[in-house]
């Protein structure tokens, strides 16, 4: 049995989440520019099997749930055999996958096959028009099918993950009652401001001020002022809920599996649930169990520090122990909590939100 190591603030540390790649074929706008990320060299890159390496060794740490990112995850030729590869990992308890949903349709029947278990789908409104300017090259027609399909062929349970931002005007009610006829778990994930993308220079914020319509998809010009607190939401949600004669939204007392952070809800007799992240009006460090592994192969022991360990030349040099005491390393330097949010090196493509 795996032992189950702590940080040193005493948190069980049992999950990783795990960037395959950082490109996309969306470019969502507070995720990436609107060119994508530069190229990488492939040498620069772990392949899949470094990650189910790395996989295997920490598993015997306590690591018992993996989560596959990106980017976008499913463009990543790697990513089916990577799939199957930490599924024969005894220790191993749950895989997850967090996508936009437009590969779904097509690799659901193989990606269930290889072991994945459960999938969050990623979508920030129900307008189509909208859903086109957020994601730059998406079709909102495109994350729907991929709902489907990861119901279909039996995942479970299936989330929808939806960033609210204040300026973007989000249909929130729309996607809410997505969890009234199918069993979806909607999320409502409050705006956190991480990546390059989150400021822009003096210059540009002028600028593009005198733009009304460009800022409120302008990811550089959003601030503080665009997150909006989880409680704000929910009453908002739940009294156009009331007024459409859905009913209020009420506590659930059983969380999907998998709930982590998220506080769950749901409206009178509906099949799903309603979720709210508290990412930015009510930290939730103090239980946070997880790491992240770049797809370049630095291992992030927070999301908000640029703080990075890499792993990468020990596991290409074939040396177990050294990846241990990297990872050792990592758990020892998790922070307590973050006390400041104003953005990262990194974007959060490159990161594995």
């Amino acid at each position: 049995m795996a032992r189950s190591l702590h940080d040193g603030f005493g948190r069980s540390i049992n999950y990783l989440r795990i960037s395959v790649t950082d490109k996309c074929n969306y470019r969502c706008v507070y995720c990436m520019p609107e060119k994508g990320v530069p190229p990488r060299d492939h040498a620069e890159l772990l392949t899949a099997e470094e990650i189910a390496r790395f996989v295997s060794l920490v598993a015997a740490e306590g690591i018992t749930r993996v989560r596959l990112t990106g980017g976008e995850p499913l463009v990543s030729h790697r990513i089916v055999p990577l799939i199957e590869e930490i599924r024969a990992i005894p220790q191993i308890e749950d895989i997850a996958l967090t996508t936009n949903g437009a590969l779904l349709p097509r690799m659901a029947p193989e990606l269930r096959g290889a072991g994945l278990d459960r999938v969050n789908i990623s979508l920030d409104t129900l307008d189509p028009a909208r859903f086109s300017q957020i994601t730059r090259l998406g079709r909102v027609e495109q994350a729907l099918a991929g709902i489907d399909a990861a119901l279909a062929h039996g995942f479970h349970p299936v989330k929808v993950n939806t960033v609210v931002v204040r300026r973007m005007r989000q249909d929130v009610l729309e996607l809410a009652k997505l969890s009234l006829d199918r069993p979806v778990h909607v999320r409502f994930i409050e705006y956190m401001p991480i990546g390059s993308t989150a400021s822009a220079p003096a210059g540009e914020r002028s600028s593009c001020r005198a733009m009304a319509a460009e800022q409120e998809l302008d990811a550089r010009l959003w601030d503080a002022s665009d997150v909006v607190p989880s409680d704000e939401l929910r009453e908002r949600i739940s009294t156009e809920a009331a007024a459409a004669g859905i009913g209020e939204l009420e506590p659930v007392d059983a969380a999907p599996y998998g709930a982590g952070p998220a506080r769950y809800w749901a409206f009178p007799g509906a099949a799903g649930t309603v979720g709210f992240i508290s990412a930015m009006s009510n930290h939730f460090c103090s239980s946070c169990n997880r790491l992240r592994l770049t797809a370049d192969g630095q291992l992030r022991p927070c999301l908000f520090s640029d703080a990075e360990h890499q792993v990468r030349d020990a596991l290409r040099a074939g040396d177990d122990d050294a990846v241990l005491a990297r990872y050792r390393e990592a758990l020892a330097c998790k922070p307590q909590q973050h006390d400041r949010i104003d953005g990262t090196a990194r974007l959060m493509s490159q990161i594995g939100g």
